[in-house]
């Protein structure tokens, strides 16, 4: 077997430039197969460790997968809102053991703002259970503090004590501005991988405070309440967009869901994490496979210019053939060589993919943490993108019996005596 992989390698080298393009072709089919796959993983191992330890997220009725989407990934907006009392009506409830209220509709330069308590940064969890932590600075204690992502004070060029003006809204580009009431940044967290790391943090009083002369998403006009003097007013909140719960106990969440979804006082709903996330995943499952499926006819197109490379050499080679048939190799031998080279081109553009993917991960993981949120992970190769590589060789290997059929088929007088 050795001799005819060193007789395959060196028959390939003779056609390093024709094959050397066919491994490239092959390459890319497998950066854009083992490609989609890996931001398929990260997206979802980002998605599932954006909260950890919360047992129920609690909101306006709607769609459990709308209401995780806006309360932890800060996608899209809340349809409605839930009354305050209702939320101190809840976090009183003997089976709560912690509740973290949670105020979304503003942003800062694109970055989503959240409006909640200390306790955020007491409870909230990520990843495998583990707490926020500070690279700078503390939370919030005066009303006007704002705690920054890392990737805000990245992206903007934030340090600890500079001044920071929201707008009111979220997405847009020229938005209006709460410029006369600043913050200060009085605390950066430490990076997570999650949406915490584009959120600007402040206090829910302080989202009571910017909006005391704003009626209908606009300032009232001529009236204006001076920051110094906004403390002279009741700051607590009339509504919040959500809350995150922890109970005392986990058996008791599904008792205290159903106690959530009958609530007198207002429509609720209250949805388990894990399940508003497989309810995500069922949804996006069709994009998934749809690009996992494009992807597999790149690479059924690569390995078929493979097999239109090898058979359009074949008529060239047929008295090489002749030759190696002359000087014994039998016409097993010879589709044993032609499938050997279709193998070698295959395993050569595998190996070339798994280089190339790992470069464009290393250089696209910044790009697409920053702009998307999703942390893309450098690495070799997983044991997923192995199975698939795996079917790209056996695929490869079947593609090679084609063109090694028809050298096999091709007699010792057909090749020292060609038709014309």
């Amino acid at each position: 077997m050795s001799h005819w992989l060193l007789l395959a390698a060196k028959s390939a080298w003779n056609r390093r430039l024709t094959l050397g393009l066919t491994v490239l072709a092959v390459a890319l089919s497998v950066v854009l197969l083992l490609g989609v796959e890996r931001v398929r993983s990260d997206a979802r191992e980002g998605f599932t460790q954006s909260v950890s330890g919360t047992d129920l997220i609690v909101g306006a009725r709607t769609s459990a997968v709308q209401l995780m989407l806006y309360t932890v990934f800060r996608i899209g907006e809340a349809t409605n809102n839930m009354r305050w009392d209702a939320y101190q009506e809840l976090a009183r409830h003997p089976l709560i053991a912690w509740t973290i209220p949670l105020s979304l509709g503003d942003s800062h330069r694109g970055f989503p703002v959240l409006g909640t308590t200390p306790g955020y940064f007491e409870h909230f969890r990520y990843g495998d259970s583990r707490p926020l932590a500070f690279a700078a600075g503390k939370p919030f204690a005066e009303l006007f503090d704002a705690v920054l992502g890392a990737q805000v004070a990245e992206a903007l060029g934030y340090r600890m004590g500079d001044r920071i003006v929201l707008s009111h809204g979220i997405g847009g580009i020229g938005l209006p501005e709460h410029a006369d009431k600043p913050f200060v940044v009085s605390g950066i967290l430490q990076r997570t991988g999650t949406p915490v790391d584009r959120t600007v943090h402040v206090s829910l009083a302080a989202i009571q405070a910017i909006h005391l002369d704003w009626q209908g998403g606009a300032p009232v006009p001529g009236f204006s309440i001076p920051a110094q003097y906004v403390r002279k007013f009741d700051l607590t909140p009339k509504e919040i967009t959500a809350a995150l719960i922890g109970l005392h106990s986990r058996a008791a969440v599904f008792k205290m869901q159903r106690y959530i979804d009958d609530y007198k006082g207002e429509p609720l709903m209250a949805v388990l994490p894990g399940v508003a996330l497989d309810e995500l995943w069922r949804v996006v499952g069709v994009a998934e496979n749809t690009l996992l499926a494009v992807s597999g006819m790149v690479v059924l197109v690569g390995l078929t210019g493979l097999v239109a490379v090898v058979l359009a050499g074949l008529n060239e080679r047929r008295r090489e053939i002749a030759v190696l048939r002359a000087v014994g190799a039998s016409p097993r031998g010879i589709f044993l060589l032609l499938t050997t080279e279709g193998l070698l081109v295959t395993a050569l553009g595998c190996v070339l993919g798994i280089l190339l993917l790992l470069a464009l991960t290393v250089a696209a993981a910044p790009l697409a943490q920053s702009r998307y949120g999703v942390a893309l992970h450098p690495r070799v190769i997983s044991l997923a993108e192995l199975r698939l590589l795996a079917l790209v060789i056996a695929v490869g290997v079947l593609a090679s019996l084609i063109p090694g059929y028809r050298a096999y088929r091709l007699s010792l007088a057909d090749g020292l005596a060609p038709r014309l």
